[in-house]
């Protein structure tokens, strides 16, 4: 008896056997899809872990259906990679294996609806749904459920398809679809009988009177004489300016051949540049830094202010492993960020580099996952967000990780709810391999760690080109409001400061972190504000679409005229997004171009490039964003940056607050004066003596780093305590508030570290599932795994307790 060990895409912490015949036994490998039957009738694209001759005691294992690949898509470093991510975050298995697959190599299978055959059927008893299935089925041999649900324009169908099963007129079956589909591109050329000088003549003898297709037939020989390479079809159409019915003609009438050659989605052509980069002195200091660290310790942190040219020390980094034959990861927090990336990347490495992110489609994340897992040319630099960390990779030799800060790096929801730079980190070290952490505000835990000795450490402290850092005013907004020196939500001082920079042709970036026009429409009379039906949080007023919109499950209503409590007509806004900075604009500087980024903006796979590539070639004058502006963004012409208003942030309800506000401040204002000119920052706050803002003034992150370090050690908090927050949710209120306090007390009573809660959240409903938190502290000194697996224990037998198991519970280790 054989057996194959496999994980299935399903949120299931275990393995499962399934059985194989002696000769799929001998032909599969580890790493290799096979679909399988799972449940009643489902077919899943499953991924062999192992190959064995244990059979299962608890079960009888099923036989798998067919073997999907010839080769293992997957490498044995990525299974235990995945083991460990699903081990040290707690979630199961099979999440990160749905997680880290391009969806189009993960089939499901698709019901297909039939008719029976030999079968007679009453056709008057059936009612005028059923008819239309049944004839539909006379016309076409199968429907999917989708077809259906289009025949009877219902959504719910499967009643009757029960009815029809029941009168025994159709059957189910199971079918699995390939979904990827290699692009392929038609080329034309010339039918053999038309090769030789006599064939010439022949053809133009026989075109004399259809000037059109001579001009094309010409029109081929003169692009084949240039580019010695296979003619597409598009390429000659366009080039003779004809049609593709002309080219049909020429194909019918022999004259021309069409073909196929399978080719790339996509494809960056561009010839690398040889050793032009020159590094300044205190790049050449960090460079070689670097490189001296990492024959000590395998990770490193490079602490570059804002503009100190870190970029240019990783292309340099780069190329040494470039000539090992190595693979590269390049991970960036933000898509926004690969766009102006890999066109730098390009210009020295050409057609080395791969890019890697959701908003590619299925096929092309496909062919990336292909490259890179065969090692070819053009993978050898891949550049994504963080699920690029999932990739096939051979041979990984350096893995950089830039704006290692960012908490977009960390995966809230769904599972696996890792954090790429410490997954990034493990991966690293199974492949022996070099990672470099970047940033101008580095997370507290990087530098304590570097400062520790954990990493290696490195500083640059000039910018690039010995530019000097932007000057940073504070403004008053109390002040002003006072002495009612305000324009809507601009102070005189930014107005004064922006009318200047237009007038000498620079642009400027205003930052405020919320978008919409305002978070709250209230009404004067009785004090009422619209609120979401399903989650406990007011509704967003979006001017542009007017309507009211919850930013959590996306309920929408239209923007009311009235209260909905006591029919008043007065209803004012409240608050300030990116929307209503974007019309205060309008009046304020009625000629100035403005554009905005942020989530409404930037949908779709070109949204952020668009708007980014806009405002680089001066088509804007004001860009009006959210934190999307605060990562690494490298504009030479802005010297103005204004921050809305800083308090926004500062007053957040996690620990987190302040480091995350100096950081956003930061990075935002050093998007200014990156070119020859000193940038200015123009704060505008309630609370200039605020700590945080002063040392974001000062650039004191040393002082900040002190500061909070001495409270997280206070507060418990980390770097020297471990955070596993749990998240618990249920419809029913009195059960949840149960359930969480018997898990609380339980938890408590078996651990011997801070147990807190059960917490009520400040949104403490969402979708209609109220919500209660418990966090547990870990300290540095226990045992990591020992706590997890009493965690893990509880876990279960909270689950075994029968009223509570419809109360859901997610796993957040190291919440950030």
């Amino acid at each position: 008896m054989h057996f194959v060990e496999v994980i299935l895409p399903l949120s299931l912490a275990k393995t499962f056997t399934y059985r194989v015949s002696e000769a799929e036994f001998l032909f599969m490998k580890k790493g290799m899809r096979v679909t399988v039957p799972f449940g009643k009738s489902k077919i899943y694209t499953a991924l062999v872990i192992e190959i064995h001759n244990n059979e299962p005691t608890l079960y009888e294992a099923k036989e798998i259906h067919q073997i999907l690949d010839n080769q293992p898509i997957v490498t044995e470093v990525q299974i235990n990679h995945w083991k460990w991510i699903a081990d040290y975050y707690m979630c199961a298995i099979g999440d990160v294996y749905r997680s880290a697959m391009p969806s189009a190599l993960l089939l499901e299978s698709e019901t297909l609806i039939t008719k029976k055959s030999d079968t007679f059927v009453d056709e008057s008893s059936l009612s005028d749904d059923e008819y239309l299935v049944y004839e539909a089925l006379q016309h076409q041999s199968s429907l999917k459920v989708q077809d259906i649900i289009s025949i009877l324009n219902k959504k719910n169908i499967f009643p009757i398809i029960q009815k029809l099963l029941d009168k025994n007129i159709i059957v189910l079956q199971e079918e699995v679809q390939e979904n990827y589909k290699p692009k392929l591109v038609k080329y034309l050329r010339l039918h053999s009988k038309y090769d030789s000088n006599d064939g010439l003549k022949l053809l133009l003898e026989i075109l004399k009177n259809a000037n059109k297709r001579k001009e094309l037939v010409l029109n081929y020989f003169q692009l084949s004489a240039a580019e010695k390479k296979p003619i597409s079809v598009k390429k000659l159409v366009e080039t003779a300016q004809s049609s593709l019915a002309i080219v049909k003609a020429l194909v019918e009438k022999e004259i021309f051949e069409e073909y196929y050659l399978q080719e790339d989605r996509i494809n960056f052509s561009g010839n690398g540049r040889e050793g032009e980069l020159q590094l300044s002195k205190a790049q050449q200091k960090a460079f070689e830094s670097i490189k001296e660290s990492f024959d000590q310790k395998p990770v490193c942190l490079l602490h570059g202010i804002t503009s100190s040219g870190k970029t240019e020390i990783y292309i340099k980094l780069i190329e040494d492993y470039l000539i090992t034959g190595k693979q590269v990861l390049y991970l960036l927090p933000e898509i926004a960020l690969t766009t102006q990336l890999v066109s730098r990347l390009r210009i020295h490495f050409g057609n080395k580099v791969a890019v890697f992110h959701s908003k590619y489609s299925n096929n092309e994340r496909v062919e990336v996952w292909n490259q890179v897992l065969s090692n070819a040319e053009k993978a050898q630099i891949v550049i994504g967000a963080r699920s690029a960390l999932f990739l096939p990779f051979s041979d990984l030799g350096f893995v950089i990780i830039d704006e290692e800060h960012e908490q977009t790096f960390k995966q809230s929801d769904p599972a696996p709810r890792y954090h790429a730079r410490d997954a990034a980190i493990v991966l690293a070290n199974m492949y022996q391999a070099k990672v470099l952490l970047g940033s101008a505000t580095p997370s507290i835990e990087s530098y304590y760690n570097a400062v520790s000795s954990k990493f290696g450490f490195v500083e640059i402290s000039e910018r690039f080109g010995n530019v000097s850092l932007p000057d940073i005013q504070l403004v008053d907004l109390k002040d002003k409001y006072f002495r009612k020196k305000m324009n809507g939500h601009f102070s005189d001082v930014l107005i004064e400061e922006i009318t200047l920079a237009l007038s000498l042709g620079e642009q400027v970036i205003l930052f405020q972190n919320r978008r919409g026009y305002s978070p709250i429409v209230e009404c004067i009379t009785c004090g009422h504000v619209p609120h979401c039906h399903s989650c406990d949080v007011s509704l967003t007023y979006h001017k542009h679409k007017n309507q009211l919109r919850c930013h959590y499950c996306g309920y929408s209503i239209a923007n009311p005229t009235h209260c909905h409590s006591c029919h008043s007509v007065d209803l004012i806004t409240k608050g300030l997004g990116t929307e209503q900075i974007e019309q205060e604009l309008l009046n304020i500087f009625p000629s100035a171009k403005t554009g905005r980024m942020d989530q409404d903006t930037t949908r779709g796979k070109f949204g952020f490039e668009k708007i980014i590539d806009s405002f680089k070639n001066r088509e804007f004058d004001i860009l009006v964003g959210t934190q999307m502006l605060a990562k690494g963004l490298d504009f030479d012409n802005v010297n103005l940056v204004g921050i809305m208003n800083a308090d926004t942030m500062l007053y957040h309800p996690d620990f987190r607050a302040f480091e995350r506000s100096f950081q956003m401040m930061t990075q935002v204002a050093g998007r200014s004066g990156r070119s020859d000119k000193k940038g200015k920052v123009v704060i505008q706050t309630y609370n200039p003596n605020h700590n945080t803002v002063q040392q974001v003034t000062n650039t004191d992150y040393i002082g900040m780093y002190k500061e909070q370090l001495y409270d997280r050690q206070i507060y418990k908090y980390p770097p020297y305590y471990r955070i596993i927050k749990l998240t618990l949710k249920q419809r029913d209120f009195e059960k949840l508030k149960q359930g969480s306090m018997w898990l609380y007390q339980v938890l408590s009573q078996n651990l011997a570290m801070p147990v807190l809660g059960p917490e009520e959240p400040a949104i403490s409903r969402i979708r209609n599932e109220y919500i209660r938190t418990i966090v547990i502290k870990i300290p540095q000194n226990n045992s990591i795994i020992n706590t997890k697996k009493t965690i893990q224990k509880i876990l279960n037998s909270f689950e075994a307790v029968a009223q509570y198991r419809a109360i859901k519970i997610t796993v957040n280790v190291d919440f950030y």
